[in-house]
């Protein structure tokens, strides 16, 4: 009976083993993405967007696939911090890549903030695309598809009773509207918006 006890006692460590080095490793990644995510958003507490990217990004690394929805998250909340620190191409692509790869089974609040994010990219890309000088049908499908989905937005913090969200979202279709329509000598005289 001893050496039956001394036998399960030897066989605690090989166990314990066996789950660090198994699906520990899973555990483990999980805590270090969490550390640099907490990273990231003090990062961006002080306004430190490019450093707030990195750490985004190895976060997302981090993170198990089948976590696609903290991803998304990550990614969306990545997107924004590039937008504050020059990388709008960047963000505008990721964004994109987001948008069509949402699905029914998409929690809708990340759907519209998704949209949301995505038009004002769009919003600034087509500021610049006109200031850049290049054709209305360049930068005309650009921002219709902003005002698409800052009405998508809109629509949805609506429905959810957030009407301060809505009505900033509905401000921002209004002036998305007015930068198709303004004329491009006036655009000139303007300084660019502050994201």
């Amino acid at each position: 009976m001893r050496k039956f006890f001394i036998f399960i006692w030897l066989l605690v460590p090989l166990g314990a083993a066996a789950y660090h080095f198994g699906p520990g490793q899973q555990s483990i990644k999980i805590d270090q993405a969490t550390t640099h995510i907490g990273l990231a958003e003090k990062h961006l507490m002080n306004k430190e967007f490019a450093e707030a990217v990195i750490e985004f990004d190895e976060a997302i690394s981090l993170l198990p696939k089948e976590n696609i929805s903290t991803s998304n998250r990550l990614r969306l909340e990545k997107a924004k911090a590039q937008m504050q620190c020059s990388q709008l191409p960047e963000a505008y692509k990721d964004l994109l890549s987001m948008l069509s790869a949402l699905d029914e089974n998409t929690e809708p609040q990340l759907a519209a903030d998704t949209k949301s994010t995505l038009a004002n990219a769009q919003y600034y890309i087509t500021w610049l695309m006109r200031l850049e000088g290049h054709s209305r049908e360049v930068w005309e499908p650009v921002i219709e598809s902003s005002r698409q989905n800052y009405y998508a937005a809109a629509e949805f913090a609506k429905s959810e009773g957030k009407q301060q969200s809505a009505d900033q979202l509905f401000e921002n279709l209004e002036a998305s509207i007015k930068l198709a329509r303004i004329d491009l000598d006036e655009l000139q005289g303007l300084p660019l918006p502050n994201q």
